[in-house]
């Protein structure tokens, strides 16, 4: 049977984690004996296409690799996820890359390279604006050149295609753009970044949503979410407790299961439990990408804490 849904469309950025594991993060001039190193698909844009993807989800991908030996890999494992990549290209130069030091004692140090994701220009997202005016709603984030993330608010005003914008990292937003946000969904310290260093859940979401948002989800980690919207409810809702191991793209993980179940017909609050449970699960396992759960997995973990979704 033909697919007849519209597909998520995530405009963003995709990048390769270079993970280096050592004792210590070495000085300025000093050699360390690293214990580990591996190459992980990251970026948030890409992270939040394959949560979407893993849940069943039609999801398309507008962004740019690099001609280097990163380019073919971040593309294949999109496709392998389930993730249509005919909106993307290879470019020369380098792909987005993280050389990232991680240290025993948890700390690290991280070096982000933009590479291909900062050549994906307005006028790129122009040649696909027939995919963004076919979308059920297009995911954004800020690692893209922060003009390119504005136009493409533009265009989707245009089409009347609701946007779920993830401010990470945190940037100055034009006052035009508030307006054009459907769901803006900040953790503590990006909601702290646009107000302040305010850190009450109830006046950050009026505040924001008082700049012309229509909808805001407070990702607050372990203590849940908070979901408020224009001119009508606000409530938390609970998160769901689990012995995490690795909170890398969690964030990531509640974005993409967030527009599914928004897509699907969910109200907000059921949509943010839904993505509290996938996120919940994420924090279970290794890795970014690879954290994230199947419908399956999410049915069965739902099942567990005697919830339907």
């Amino acid at each position: 049977m033909a697919e007849t849904r519209k597909p998520i469309v995530v405009v963003g950025s995709v990048t390769m984690d270079m993970v280096t594991c050592t004792p210590q993060i070495p000085r300025i001039g000093q050699t360390v004996i690293g214990t580990s190193f591996s190459t992980t698909p990251g970026g948030k844009g890409a992270n939040q296409a394959v949560a979407a993807a893993c849940l069943g989800y039609p999801v398309r991908f507008v962004g740019m690799v690099g001609d280097d030996i990163y380019g073919p890999q971040l593309m294949e494992n999109l496709l392998r996820a389930g993730v249509d990549t005919s909106a993307m290209v290879a470019v020369p130069g380098s792909s987005g890359l993280a050389p990232i030091f991680l240290a025993e004692n948890g700390q690290n140090a991280i070096v982000v390279v933009p590479g291909a994701n900062g050549k994906v220009s307005s006028a790129y997202v122009d040649t696909h604006a027939e995919v963004i005016r076919n979308a059920g709603m297009v995911l954004c984030q800020l690692e893209l050149p922060i003009a390119t993330i504005d136009h493409t608010l533009t265009l989707c005003a245009q089409f009347g295609v609701p946007v779920m914008l993830d401010p990470a990292p945190a940037a100055v937003l034009s006052d035009s753009a508030w307006n054009r946000v459907t769901w803006f969904t900040p953790n503590e310290t990006e909601a702290a970044f646009y107000l302040d260093n305010e850190s009450d859940p109830e006046p950050i979401a009026r505040k924001l949503l008082a700049r012309g948002l229509r909808g805001v989800v407070l990702k607050r980690g372990a203590e849940g979410a908070y979901v408020a919207v224009a001119g009508g409810k606000a409530a938390w809702v609970q998160p769901f407790a689990v012995d995490a191991i690795d909170t890398v793209a969690a964030g990531d993980c509640f974005n993409g299961s967030c527009a599914v179940a928004l897509l699907e017909g969910r109200d907000p609050w059921a949509a943010a439990r839904f993505a509290c449970a996938a996120s919940a699960i994420s924090v279970t396992r290794r890795g970014a990408q690879a954290s994230m759960p199947t419908r399956d997995d999410l049915n069965a973990f739902m099942a567990h804490h005697g919830e339907t979704i």
